[in-house]
């Protein structure tokens, strides 16, 4: 499959070319995260990185191509972050903690501007099929992530062994992103924290019932 990013074309650059192709995408990722896909350009990008049409199509020979690189960029930066909040989390206290951290990050900006995944999602997931498909293996990454908390959750017996971790996995990263995407048009973060806090109480639940059948 045609690599999105040009991974194998970047780990052939010099020093400073890597370099140079981090910040193109460093600062489209942000411009993209501001403004939205559809509305960076890549004027944009290279007066805001300060670099050189040329040294921009060097390393990107066209907008989508520049986007598929953002896409993994930000998917991978979100993917390592909440792999070390959520490799630390070993009870539903500190699942809430973790709530709690994340919704007030998201409150700083009043939701304004959604989960950067999500939004690069909703622009280009019906434009690029290339681009779709590292979407859904992110999303794939994420939900992986809260599958794993789960199975923790079930060996030291905050969950009953026979919950369907896959599912309830699912249904945690669909709180997050639809709480994402509600405080995004809201700018107001109260129904993320609902939608988070709802996943939360049935997890919450499964245990109650567990110790009530004991």
């Amino acid at each position: 499959m045609e690599e999105s990013s040009g991974r194998a074309t970047a780990s052939r650059l010099t020093a400073r070319g890597a370099k140079t192709r981090s910040r193109i995408i460093a600062t489209a990722a942000d411009l993209m995260r501001v403004r939205g896909v559809g509305a960076t350009t890549l004027d944009d990008v290279v007066v805001a990185g300060n670099v050189s049409k040329s040294q921009l199509y060097r390393h990107f020979e066209d907008k989508q191509a520049l986007v598929r690189a953002v896409i993994e960029f930000t998917g991978d930066r979100a993917i390592a972050v909440e792999r070390e909040r959520l490799n630390r989390v070993m009870t539903l206290t500190g699942l809430r903690r973790w709530r709690d951290a994340l919704v007030e990050n998201n409150a700083l900006q009043q939701g304004r501007y959604g989960c950067p995944l999500g939004s690069l999602a909703s622009e280009v997931v019906d434009q690029d099929p290339i681009a779709r498909q590292k979407l859904n293996e992110l999303f794939s990454a994420w939900r992986e992530l809260f599958e794993s908390l789960l199975q923790r959750f079930q060996k030291v017996g905050v969950i009953p062994q026979e919950a369907d971790v896959s599912r309830l996995s699912i249904g945690l990263l669909a709180a997050v992103q639809g709480g994402y995407l509600l405080a995004q048009a809201s700018r107001d973060v109260t129904p993320m924290a609902s939608a988070i806090d709802m996943a939360i109480a049935h997890l919450h639940h499964l245990g109650s019932k567990r110790d009530t059948a004991s």
